[in-house]
């Protein structure tokens, strides 16, 4: 395994970070792994040298966090382990049950800590930004939660950009404690972080944890897992023709390397320096095999260009634009404009194939 410093925190955290959505109570989702399915894979990871775990109290709604802390208390020393848990989404029926407010941080710390059977997180991370709650509330609450002991460090995840530059400028303002790791999504097929966040993230000192490398098992080439057949929103992030054309790029990567399409995609995640941890996600053993043969793998330009060719921009992807995106595809021409066609000029549009991969290009279905 493979460490490194998140951000300029002194916090060594592994290259990958098991993630555990996939842990607790099929009651919530039917390709859920309960405590006994979990043990083995969590087991695995920490034999190899995982040592950051990432949950969050919306998984299996607090069932995930007691089944994973269960298994830690079994197989780990905590002062070894770099635990880190979200809150944010709704986890129970009353009106304040959700959200960024005062209230709800001091009683979501509380519920993660008991379930958990723990005395202090060592990264509490907001889920996502809460546009309902002032800033200040909310970050002077998690300030005061560090300085309880009940959190060593704060993190964030998955918003804007100029909503975390708030962030860490009331941060910077009131003296309290600044996040140190930033989580979002980036992979193959959705690059759209690497635009702003992730350098202002570098510019920043801050740690970035980048989840979903498979943009959820679609550079798996694997569409009809339970999960993918059971979970609406691979079709909402991924169900456009770039997608399917990155997929297929990465298809022929792996082909020629004679390797899985899974470890190609984890290995250009984890090729990019910026990027301190990759979380993963795995349904069994071999799949977390897969990733600790990524971190060794090499990409030369070839692959990369090959990987890379058929990416265009889209829509962030967060909880601000869930069913409101723009698919990448055409849309039809309208007007004056209605009619025309490509065939009716000639762009003179070069191939962008090069190398071994260009023979291949036209032959993947």
């Amino acid at each position: 395994m493979k460490y490194t410093r998140l951000g300029n925190s002194g916090l060594r955290v592994s290259r990958l970070c098991l993630g555990t959505m996939n842990m607790g109570s099929k009651d919530w989702k039917p390709w859920i792994f309960d405590e006994a399915e979990s043990e083995p894979l969590i087991g695995h990871a920490l034999d190899n040298g995982i040592n950051f775990i990432d949950l969050a109290d919306f998984y299996s709604a607090g069932e995930g966090e007691a089944v994973v802390g269960n298994i830690l208390r079994r197989l780990a020393r905590r002062d070894e382990l770099i635990l880190t848990t979200k809150l944010g989404y709704q986890i129970g029926q009353d009106v304040n049950s959700y959200g960024t407010s005062r209230k709800h941080i001091l009683d979501a710390i509380n519920g993660s800590l008991q379930r958990l059977k723990m005395d202090y997180i060592d990264i509490y991370m907001l889920h996502y930004f809460d546009t309902e709650t002032p800033v200040e509330e909310t970050m002077e609450a998690l300030n005061d939660v560090v300085r309880s002991g009940k959190a060593r460090y704060i993190g964030v995840s998955t918003m804007y950009t100029w909503q975390f530059a708030k962030i860490l400028n009331v941060c910077e303002k009131n003296g309290w404690t600044k996040p140190v790791n930033m989580q979002l999504q980036l992979n193959c097929a959705y690059r759209e972080e690497e635009r702003e966040m992730i350098p202002y993230c570098m510019d920043q000192g801050i740690g970035v944890s980048s989840f979903s490398p498979l943009a959820r098992g679609t550079l798996a080439n694997d569409p009809n897992s339970t999960r993918n057949k059971t979970d609406f929103f691979t079709a909402q992030m991924y169900n456009d023709q770039a997608s399917y054309e990155i997929a297929c790029s990465v298809q022929r990567v792996a082909e020629a390397k004679g390797i899985t399409s899974s470890q190609v995609a984890q290995a250009w995640v984890l090729r990019k320096p910026e990027i301190s941890s990759m979380l993963v996600g795995a349904d069994s053993v071999a799949q977390l095999d897969t990733a600790f043969a990524a971190l060794e793998t090499e990409l030369d330009a070839e692959d990369l260009h090959e990987i890379e060719r058929n990416y265009t921009p889209c829509d962030l992807i967060n909880d601000y634009t869930a069913e409101k995106r723009t698919p990448r595809t055409p849309r039809a021409a309208i007007g004056k404009y209605a009619g025309q066609t490509p065939e009716n000029h000639d762009l003179s549009i070069p191939s962008t194939a090069i190398g071994q991969y260009a023979d291949q290009a036209a032959n993947v279905a």
